[in-house]
Formats: C-alpha cells, structure tokens, sequence
C-alpha cells in the first residue's frame, strides 16, 4: 500500500523560505505523477503545484510562480516544495498527492483534487506577518 509521508512544516516569517520534503513508500514512485495541495482554515483544499514521473514537467497556481519550486529524486522517493519569500497567505497545512494516470495539469483542476490516488496527512505551514 502506497504511504506519503510530509515533513518540514514549521513556523517562518514572511519573506522566508521553507522547503517541504514527502517521501513515498509501498510502490512505484516512478511511476506517479505527484502534487502539492494545500488547505487554510475555513477554505477548500486547492492545488499548489505538480511535477511528472521524470521531472521534466511541473506546473504551478498563479499565486505561488516564481516563490516555490517543486522537484522530485525518483532515487530517494522522495518529492520535494521549495518555499521562498513566504507569505502570510500561505499560511495553510501542505498535503502531498500522488496520482498514476493525472497530468501535471490536470492535477491543477480543481474537480480532479478528490480523485488523487493517494494522500498525506499534510504538514503545518505558519507565516507570521
């Protein structure tokens, strides 16, 4: 059974960095697309970015381009959220998604979130303004 398993969740100040790490057991992690989503309180869970099986492809929501950077070590099962000049929004507990058949777009689609194959049980993300 494939697990998903979030750490590096912390407290940081706005305009700081964190980097998010999800390792991946019980499977093929070559084989999945995986995503980043996240939650804030009172909100829906909404898609943060998605990387394909080699790394060749990624995909991001509008408000985090160009602050977070996903990337992913098939080697060390391992997919990874680069967080820079954080903001208070962001704010929010971070779940890693894994998915066989989803594009790095389709991952994107809001509609798609509750057909992801597998989930994490998601790491906290607090930024103090």
């Amino acid at each position: 059974q494939v697990q998903l398993a979030e750490s590096g969740g912390g407290l940081a100040q706005a305009g700081g960095s964190l980097r998010l790490a999800c390792l991946f057991s019980g499977g093929a992690f070559n084989r999945y697309t995986m995503g980043w989503f996240r939650q804030a309180p009172g909100k829906e869970r909404e898609f943060v970015a998605a990387i394909n099986w080699s790394g060749s492809s990624t995909y991001y929501q509008d408000s985090v381009k160009g602050r977070f950077t996903i990337s992913r070590d098939n080697a060390a099962n391992t997919v990874y959220l680069q967080m820079n000049s954080l903001e208070y929004e962001d704010t929010a507990v971070y779940y890693c998604a894994a998915d066989r058949r989803a594009t790095v777009q389709r991952m994107g689609v809001p509609g798609n979130i509750a057909a992801m194959d597998y989930w994490g049980k998601g790491t906290l993300v607090t930024v103090s303004s």
